[in-house]
């Protein structure tokens, strides 16, 4: 389980990053039912540690905090130019040895790359750092069109917000879905963003009514999962041909209409798995699957593990 959490930074921290990491970990939401976590930030001299947004912030903690954490956060990391302490890459070595989760924020990926955790590994940065983190570490296998990568046990989120997207993925990972959906709601986020940051990367501002009008599309298909929901079908209630309409839904949410549709039928899944005694069959007929074989082929190829493993780890 996981319940001590730090977040490591250097002489010099991206405020909205740390930020995100104390959003999520460091607030103490046990009142609305939701986990609690041993927080701390450390860094590797304790003391004032000024931020890229003119203030600076007082951190107590040195880097023998990282030795007892479950999880261990990188914001992004300002000074990509500037060599970081061996004794910094060395805590981080350590952890991941000792089986910590390690995920980074943005450019916090420099600093796993650099203690050589990310080698052979899917990794992400903002899009504005991938070149300069595959030139740098070339043993790295730079996912340039995702929001986050999960590998295991090391985690790296893309440019800033995206760092909410993986920090929710690990809450979802460890405590279900109901709790990080919960959690969410609470922060005014979505739980899960489909797509990647291509989507961010020099696109025109969207025609408004477009996106409008898409919005209203797709508040309709999640009240709509358990029925037979085709492009052809989504297109002609947005009155477009399903050419037009697949090429409109992509450019508003970064991602296809089919790959949507999995994502959301998979987070009805997990929802019902997870709160109801619903046997296998009406949970895949309920989530749009229309069988337990299908719901179980999705289920295993991207999350890993069957529905009945899912629903007795999560399950209360």
């Amino acid at each position: 389980m996981m319940q001590n959490v730090v977040a490591l930074v250097g002489d010099r921290v991206a405020a909205f990053e740390l930020g995100i990491v104390c959003q999520v970990f460091g607030l103490d939401r046990s009142d609305d039912g939701l986990p609690a976590y041993d927080f701390a930030v450390c860094t590797y001299r304790p003391g004032a540690v000024a931020t890229t947004s003119g203030f600076s912030i007082d951190v107590g903690h040195g880097l023998d905090r990282i030795a007892t954490a479950d999880l261990v956060t990188i914001p992004a990391w300002p000074r990509l130019d500037a060599p970081i302490p061996e004794p910094v890459l060395d805590a981080l070595r350590q952890a991941a040895d000792r089986g910590a989760v390690l995920i980074s924020v943005c450019s916090g990926a420099f600093v796993l790359a650099a203690a050589g955790l990310l080698d052979g590994r899917p990794a992400t940065t903002h899009w504005q750092f991938a070149d300069l983190l595959a030139r740098r570490y070339p043993r790295v296998r730079v996912q340039r069109d995702v929001l986050y990568t999960d590998d295991g046990t090391i985690l790296t989120s893309a440019g800033a917000a995206a760092g909410i997207d993986a920090c929710l993925h690990v809450v979802r990972r460890v405590h279900g879905a109901a709790t990080a959906n919960a959690l969410a709601r609470r922060m005014v986020v979505p739980a899960h963003r489909a797509g990647g940051q291509a989507q961010f990367v020099e696109l025109p501002v969207p025609d408004r009514p477009a996106a409008y009008e898409m919005a209203d599309l797709i508040d309709w298909a999640q009240q709509h999962l358990d029925q037979q929901l085709t492009v052809e079908a989504l297109a002609g209630r947005a009155v477009m041909s399903p050419r037009t309409f697949a090429r409109r839904f992509k450019a508003t949410t970064g991602t296809t209409p089919h790959r949507w549709l999995l994502d959301q039928r998979l987070q009805r899944a997990e929802e019902l798995l997870e709160s109801t005694d619903l046997p296998v069959d009406s949970v895949a007929a309920r989530a749009g699957f229309g069988s337990s074989d299908s719901l179980r082929h999705h289920f295993a190829a991207r999350r890993g593990i069957v529905p009945t493993t899912h629903r007795r780890a999560f399950r209360g």
